[in-house]
């Protein structure tokens, strides 16, 4: 009998830590869209609002936008999540977008929900 009521309470509580697991992991993507009209290149990186530290595209590296089409990036976020740009002008961290250089900086509109969607094109004017 009690072995019979310890196994019922173990598979409850699996259930629970289980299916507790499966809703907060939801992932999406996040497209991007940037176009850069400086005439020097310009570095890029993404910043979670809402994870603290967590960077795209992260590992010590950068999207670059050297050309003056339109770039599109794509990132896999938990949904929900606040996500904001920093860009800025290669070897100048002083002429940025966004929050800029190693998020350093507050913007009033370089952020977004992850929630499957797309950015409108974020055109970086010198």
């Amino acid at each position: 009998m009690r072995k019979g009521l310890l196994s019922a309470v173990l598979l409850a509580f699996s259930f629970v830590y289980f299916a507790g697991a499966t809703a907060t992991a939801s992932a999406e993507t996040l497209h991007w869209r940037f176009e850069s009209k400086h005439p020097n290149i310009v570095d890029v990186e993404l910043y979670s609002d809402t994870r603290r530290g967590h960077v795209w595209p992260g590992s010590k590296k950068i999207y670059v936008l050297d050309d003056f089409s339109t770039k599109t990036i794509n990132i896999s976020c938990q949904r929900g999540e606040r996500v904001c740009y920093g860009a800025w002008v290669r070897n100048r961290s002083n002429l940025y977008w966004g929050v800029g250089y190693k998020n350093r900086n507050r913007c009033s509109s370089c952020c977004y929900t992850c929630n499957g969607g797309q950015t409108k094109v974020i055109v970086l004017n010198p």
